[in-house]
């Protein structure tokens, strides 16, 4: 199918579908950032009972989505808003491979 040359999405639709991509990304790539961060704090907190090392990196995580979210709804632009979140997603994921 070929898409004619001076084809253009009107703003109306331009403006849905960047509503739609923030919203799907501030909830699965918060998602993933919160799981990420909770599991290396989880690992890298150095606590002696393990149970409330767990607990505080659960609680931060809940802080992490949320900065994620409001990210994502912040940032200029849809790839400003994936590299934001893509960057401390790596950060959390390498801080995990290192500390097991």
């Amino acid at each position: 199918m070929k898409v004619p040359d001076g084809f253009t999405f009107s703003p109306a639709i331009r403006h849905r579908l960047n509503i739609g991509l923030r919203t799907g990304l501030a909830a699965f790539g918060g998602y993933g950032v919160a799981l990420l961060g909770a599991a290396a704090l989880a690992a890298g907190l150095p606590f002696e009972f393990r149970p409330d090392a767990v607990s505080l990196a659960i609680m931060l995580a809940f802080v992490l989505q949320l900065i994620a979210i409001i990210w994502v709804f912040a940032a200029a632009t849809v790839a400003r808003a994936v590299l934001g979140l893509a960057i401390p997603a790596a950060l959390f994921g390498l801080w995990l491979l290192l500390l097991r």
